[in-house]
């Protein structure tokens, strides 16, 4: 029987694969790096209110700092039959202070302790998370900034519609990425509340000085009641709600990038950097990496699915159930940063295929909307305007020609109120350029919003 550090009320060994079962030490040893700087606050806090003496804590403080070097080294023996990363550490650090070890745990639980780790390791990603993201913003910004010219079809139900801008469309990426950073910078508010202090579920007897400890660990506010927080889960499931709604962004731009990079569209070629090949087809080109991050969308969504589920009809205050909250959060962090990541290399390795993009935004009589537009400022009313353009669109597809082909007497047997100057609306410059207004796609109007962006951002 490994002697276990909560083995006293017991008098027969876990069953072995009831131990291999229960332990988590194998994902939850990533939190370690955590897990000792609580613990290094937790003793010095205990010093601070007359619990351990100076001597014990600087004893405990190398000790745990030695174990850091010991995992970065690859020299720590992480152990099954210890359950997590805190009895690891602890078991360790007894073995090299001897009895001092021991003290570490006074006035705290695991609980608590694992409660504080998630919270400390979900606040540095998360700053690392918004780093990413703030940098594939920038490279939206850029590129958006160089294209701001750039004539592409604007298209409602995948259908052309109207001409727009390839530097407008891709500043509605940055304002939806926009509000991911502001959800992620928001939710990490409520996650840095700390919770040490609440021990298993009541508190402790002991003096402790929790704002003394929040402040060593940085920690903004501390958790209220003790009962709430060693058993409130809402800060990670509401980071995995966020990034599942950045993921599903990320998974709207993967689409269009996929077809954009299409024979049939050839708007855009993305580097051979992040594209990859046939084993047959010795001609293709495939679009690997906005394939993958859209399929890994459906991965985080699956991951809140189960967190929600995990919390569901949970009684106060812990349970082993939330031992299975560690890998979807875990896996949620790393799927989010990679997809980050590549895309902020990705997007400014764009090629952008100009002239494919104007020949496109020309066919779908995209100007069909300007010429209503211009029989309205003539005085028609809209609804008439409307009828009149889509019988002469109809005409159009009948005679096969696009409505900048046709001759003046054709445009007045549909309205004489149409008149020579009815061709500058109808060229897709003209177009754009008449959509002057704040939020509007012309040139002018991207180019500020670029500044404002970058003020924002």
């Amino acid at each position: 029987m490994t002697e276990k550090l909560w083995g006293g009320r017991f008098n027969a060994p876990t069953d072995a694969f009831v131990e291999a079962f229960t332990a988590s030490v194998s994902f939850d040893q990533r939190l370690y790096e955590y897990d000792i700087m609580g613990s290094i606050a937790h003793a010095r806090m205990l010093t601070h209110v007359g619990v351990l003496t100076e001597t014990e804590c600087t004893q405990i403080v190398d000790g745990l700092k030695e174990i850091q070097q010991e995992i970065l080294q690859g020299e720590f023996n992480w152990e099954v039959a210890l359950e997590d990363v805190h009895l690891n550490i602890e078991s360790r650090l007894t073995q090299k202070i001897g009895t001092v070890g021991k003290k570490l745990h006074t006035g705290r639980s695991r609980n608590d302790q694992v409660a504080t780790d998630i919270r400390l390791y979900l606040r540095d990603e998360t700053d690392l998370i918004n780093t990413e993201l703030t940098r594939l913003i920038t490279a939206l910004i850029d590129v958006a900034e160089r294209e701001a010219s750039t004539l592409i079809p604007g298209f409602t139900h995948l259908q052309s519609a109207q001409p727009t801008t390839f530097g407008h469309h891709l500043l509605a990426w940055c304002e939806m990425l926009l509000r991911d950073k502001a959800r992620l910078q928001d939710c990490r508010q409520r996650v840095n509340c700390m919770p040490l202090g609440a021990a298993a579920l009541a508190g402790t007897s002991y003096p402790i000085d929790r704002y003394y400890t929040a402040k060593l660990l940085g920690f903004e506010t501390i958790a209220e009641n003790s009962l709430d927080a060693v058993s409130d889960r809402d800060f990670a499931i509401e980071f995995t709600a966020a990034a599942a709604l950045l993921m599903m962004h990320l998974s709207r731009f993967s689409e269009e990038l996929v077809l954009w990079s299409s024979a049939q569209f050839n708007f855009i070629e993305l580097s051979d950097a992040f594209c990859t090949g046939s084993s047959i087809m010795p001609q293709k080109k495939n679009p690997d990496v906005p394939e993958l991050v859209r399929g890994k969308t459906g991965r985080v969504y699956g991951h809140l699915t189960s967190l929600l589920t995990l919390m569901k009809s949970q009684p106060l205050a812990y349970n082993k159930d939330n031992q299975e909250d560690k890998e979807p959060l875990f896996d949620t962090v790393d799927t989010l940063k990679g997809c980050l990541r590549v895309y902020a290399d990705m997007i400014p390795a764009i090629q952008v295929q100009r002239e494919q993009m104007r020949e496109a935004a020309q066919r779908g009589f995209t100007t069909a909307t300007d010429l209503a537009d211009y029989l309205v400022r003539k005085g028609v009313p809209f609804r008439d305007a409307h009828e009149i353009v889509g019988k002469a669109v109809r005409h159009c597809i009948e005679v096969g020609c696009d409505l900048d082909a046709l001759s003046l007497a054709v445009f007045q047997g549909f309205s004489p109120l149409i008149d020579e100057d009815v061709y500058d609306i109808l060229t897709l410059e003209g177009s754009i350029a008449a959509r002057d207004h704040i939020g509007g796609t012309a040139p002018s109007q991207v180019h500020a919003a670029v500044q404002r962006l970058r003020t924002r951002l």
